[in-house]
């Protein structure tokens, strides 16, 4: 099995909770181990994303 909770052939593993979409950028993110606890609370799919939320201008890479 691939790292991240990904399998080969693109599918998720069972039990893995659904994609979000960041409220920066408004791309897709998949759950990450570290967020387990928390998951209901993520909003931005990266820090960056999170430091550009109050920037009206603000282009994530």
């Amino acid at each position: 099995m691939a790292r991240g909770g990904r399998r080969g052939d693109g599918a998720k593993r069972p039990g893995t909770p659904p994609d979000k979409i960041c409220e920066t950028c408004g791309r897709p993110f998949s759950w990450r181990k570290k967020w387990e606890r928390d998951w209901d609370q993520v909003r931005y799919c990266s820090q960056a994303c999170r430091a550009g939320r109050s920037n009206p201008d603000f282009r994530p890479r």
